[in-house]
């Protein structure tokens, strides 16, 4: 299968493919500029040739006598017949400079500069999405990081908690000595030994002592004059504080520098003083007083207002406000005092408790760390849709260079050749090196030994420190997205295949059936309908009727594209490889089928029941579209990588075809493979599970038959002269819809519930009198038909394989059904019982078969039955794992 730019140069990084990319197309643009540097030099030869030819003749003029002495001698014609060839030649090879001027370096360099231009935007674009994606993903490891940490600090709480109430009548509350009266001095607060965060660092106190230490003896500290308040001690002004940030403590900007003194403010070692407010800025008329608390914690001595009064009423206020660090000048100095102990702005939460306060933070820091990973998810979306537009566009850019270059070399040789008929085994030889040029050739060269790696997207998921998945469901892991839904399979896949099987009728043909999964799907409209689903709940087909079935399916192959390891673990990959390598002529397919099985059933059963619906959805998909071998190979193809993913890419791993040929095994042997490994897995269950109550069996697909089988036996017995003719065994024509062998079935019924019968996806519904109605639910919504008669089967029109062609993987029609018509296998016509097309049929209103003539086919009645189901219900019980 061809690939293109577009999916052949990513990476983890998403930078180093498009390193590699823009690597060779710069390459391009260099190889321009040289091709045009040889037009150009040939130009200024031809033209300098030309002029040395034109010299000739006025420098043989300057000689005197000669032939000019002669009039009629044949020597002096022939001396003119040369002199006037060599003038006819400087003429064509200056005519040559100017058309290799007008054909080749003008237009030629025009495109080429127009040509670099594209590929710098291109690249200048990406680069600054990269990086915009990059810082991004650093917030989201910083934001994780907090989270986390305030999480930790709440369990800790949460046990000190526990540790610290004792019930009061344990033996520890009754003892004699738990109620001595003791004397305990002050503990200090917690919030002394917790860590402190300056900026985006997060420092221990001891780490805090020390900056705070070099602080109080490095930074200029005085007294400042508020006019009316009075004056302060201990004060700095904001420009010398933000200095030494930015000096001592590796603040690249003064923004960071006034998000730390910000924080200093915050932790109560700063104060603003003669502003309202608590903002810290850079500037030399804002001061800040350092508070009681820094000195405290450093043991450098703080400088107070002495004591000068000891009586009165203000001295007193004086006195009580002498820890204030300010000298009382006036009686407002009371009224600021009162104003200091009140400011609302310094604490949103004045009542907050130290485990709520905690607790909040905690919620505070997941709310960022949850908005910054959705902010991440939508830039690496658009990042990669930007990729995608822009790696077609440079592939079509590419290609068209080398186009272009072919016809340049055509265009140097018509320069040439049209003046000069001389020249031709030199235009000869330059028009086979223009026949050599093979653009496709060569671009198909640069994909196959520069290509860095498929598309796979690297999903960064909301990680819930309580283990929730509850939140999203792309790129979640599979087996704990299918635990969150309760089902062996996660809904997400049961609902698009169960959609698709619903939708398949009201397409128009086979081919635009087998089309949706080979159909180039934009990637902005898959990640529209991705984001509308990516909520980790259940959702409504409605949500998926809004969209085209291509971009249902793509959802699906995006889904399985993002799990963060491939559907069949990248742990077996090693495993598959030795299996293609040596069994390929060492051992038969039977010995193959049975290695695969064995090293499948090394997979967690979610991962086995996900392979196995969906192998059972295309493997049908296939069967009753009547598929070729070239649409099994593409599809192939295109399933690969959502099957099967190495754990890292590499060159060698890009050229393998394992996973290729895993796909096809599946769809070759997927009854053997599955069946097999649903045997063990039952047995392995049954024997698991012995401790726990069994259910009640349901599984009645022979009863219909022992049931009768019984009834004969005793008619013979009683009257065996009169025993009537039996049912006998249905011919070897007749269609048997095969028992499905899965074993992972999605059911919400009771175990003992008996469930209609219902038919695959597209099938002809029958009627309760109708040969098929006889078959009996199984327990995973299977059929098994009785051995009753069937009837005839009409002649089935045969269809030439030329009838069905491969779906091209660019266009694909998807016209939905209108009435009743349309065509193709998978349409809801008529088919026999071996499940070919039969003649032209009508439907009742009620959905009942009736021929051409309207009278009902044979075993067919007219009663009007209940509606049969539309598409395959894919059913789910619940894990009991």
């Amino acid at each position: 299968m061809a690939t293109g730019f577009a999916a052949s140069f990513w990476s983890s990084d998403y930078a180093g493919g498009l390193g590699v990319l823009f690597g060779k197309l710069q390459q391009g643009v260099q190889e321009n500029q040289q091709i045009i540097a040889v037009a150009r030099m040939r130009a200024d030869a031809e033209e300098v040739y030309g002029n040395s030819l034109s010299a000739i003749s006025p420098a043989t003029d300057r000689v005197g006598g000669g032939f000019s002495r002669d009039e009629g001698a044949s020597v002096r014609k022939a001396y003119e017949g040369v002199r006037t060839e060599m003038e006819a030649a400087a003429s064509n090879h200056k005519k040559i400079a100017s058309n290799i001027r007008e054909l080749v370096v003008n237009p030629f360099g025009r495109w080429c500069e127009a040509h670099a231009a594209r590929v710098q935007n291109s690249q200048d674009d990406l680069q600054s999405r990269i990086k915009i994606h990059d810082r991004q993903a650093d917030a989201v490891r910083k934001f994780r990081s907090q989270y986390y940490n305030k999480c930790r600090l709440v369990e800790d709480l949460e046990e000190e908690d526990k540790l610290a109430f004792q019930d009061p009548q344990s033996e520890a509350a009754q003892s004699p000595k738990a109620r001595v009266p003791t004397i305990k001095m002050t503990e200090p607060e917690d919030s002394d030994t917790d860590p402190i965060e300056l900026g985006d660092e997060t420092y221990q106190p001891e780490q805090v002592k020390k900056i705070l230490t070099h602080m109080l003896e490095s930074i200029k500290i005085g007294e400042a004059k508020v006019p009316i308040l009075g004056t302060y001690l201990n004060c700095s002004n904001g420009a010398d504080i933000t200095d030494y940030i930015q000096k001592h403590m590796a603040a690249t900007s003064v923004s960071y520098a006034e998000r730390i003194g910000q924080d200093m403010v915050n932790h109560g070692f700063l104060r603003l003083v003669g502003n309202v407010g608590s903002t810290f800025a850079n500037s030399s008329r804002m001061n800040y007083q350092w508070k009681t608390k820094a000195f405290e914690l450093t043991g450098v001595p703080e400088k107070k207002q002495p004591l000068t009064r000891a009586s009165t009423a203000l001295s007193a206020m004086s006195n009580k406000s002498a820890d204030s660090n300010f000298t009382v000048d006036t009686p407002v100095g009371a009224v600021q005092e009162y104003l200091q102990g009140w400011n609302p702005l310094n604490n949103q939460y004045p009542n907050e408790t130290p485990s709520e306060r905690l607790r909040r933070e905690a919620r505070e820091a997941d709310e960022r760390y949850k908005t910054s990973v959705n902010k991440l998810d939508s830039l690496r979306c658009n990042l990669e849709e930007a990729m995608v537009d822009h790696l077609k566009f440079m592939e079509r850019c590419e290609l068209d260079r080398l186009k272009a270059i072919k016809a340049v070399v055509l265009d140097f040789s018509g320069a040439i050749s049209n003046v000069i008929p001389s020249l031709q085994s030199t235009v000869d030889k330059m028009m086979l090196f223009q026949e050599t040029v093979q653009p496709l050739g060569d671009l198909r060269y640069m994909l196959e030994n520069y290509r860095t790696g498929p598309f796979v997207p690297r999903v960064t998921t909301y990680e819930n420190y309580y283990n929730s998945v509850d939140e999203q469901t792309f790129g979640v892991d599979l087996e704990a997205r299918a635990r969150s839904d309760k089902k062996r399979v996660p809904v997400l896949i049961t609902t698009i295949l169960t959609f698709l099987d619903n939708h398949y009728p009201d397409l128009e043909g086979d081919e635009a059936r087998r089309g949706i999964w080979l159909v180039d799907v934009p990637l902005a409209q898959t990640h529209n309908l991705r984001a509308t689903i990516n909520t980790g709940k259940r959702f409504k087909d409605d949500v998926l009727e809004k969209y085209d079935v291509p971009i249902v399916a793509s959802a699906l192959k995006l889904y399985l594209l993002e799990l963060p390891d491939s559907l069949v673990s990248s742990h077996v990959y090693e495993i598959i490889k030795t299996i293609y390598s040596t069994t390929a002529t060492d051992a038969s397919e039977e010995t193959r089928v049975s290695v695969l099985q064995s090293t499948l059933g090394q997979l967690r059963l979610a991962n086995i029941a996900t392979l196995d619906a969906i192998c059972t959805h295309f493997t049908r998909l296939i069967e009753l579209t009547s598929a070729d071998e070239a649409y099994v190979t593409a599809l192939a193809n295109a399933l690969a990588p959502c099957v099967l993913r190495p754990k890292q890419d590499s060159s060698l791993s890009m050229n393998e075809r394992y996973s290729y040929r895993l796909v096809r095994d599946l769809f070759a042997h997927k009854d053997a493979i599955f069946g097999e490994l649903k045997r063990a897995s039952t047995l392995t269950h049954s024997s698991s599970g012995a401790q726990r109550p069994r259910a009640i069996s349901t599984d009645e697909s022979n009863r219909r038959a022992n049931m009768e089988e019984r009834q004969r036996a005793i008619a013979a017995q009683r009257s065996p002269r009169d025993k009537s003719p039996g049912p006998g065994a249905r011919s070897s024509g007749t269609h048997r819809r095969d028992r499905s062998q899965t074993r992972f079935p999605v059911n919400t019924a009771s175990p003992t519930e008996r469930r209609p019968t219902q038919r695959g996806s597209l099938e002809v519904p029958v009627t309760a009198d109708s040969p098929d109605a006889d078959e009996t639910a199984t327990t995973n919504g299977t059929v098994e038909p009785t051995p009753t008669p069937a009837p005839a089967p009409a002649p089935a029109p045969t269809t030439p394989a030329a009838d069905h062609p491969a779906p091209s993987s660019t266009r694909v029609p998807f016209p939905r059904r209108q009435g009743g018509s349309g065509g193709g296998s998978l349409a809801r016509g008529n088919r026999d019982s071996t499940g070919s097309l039969r003649g032209p049929a009508n439907r009742d209103s009620m959905g009942s078969l009736r021929g051409e003539d309207g009278a009902a086919p044979r075993g067919v009645t007219l009663e009007d039955p209940p509606p049969a189901p539309r598409g395959v219900t894919l059913e789910d019980k619940p894990m009991d794992d």
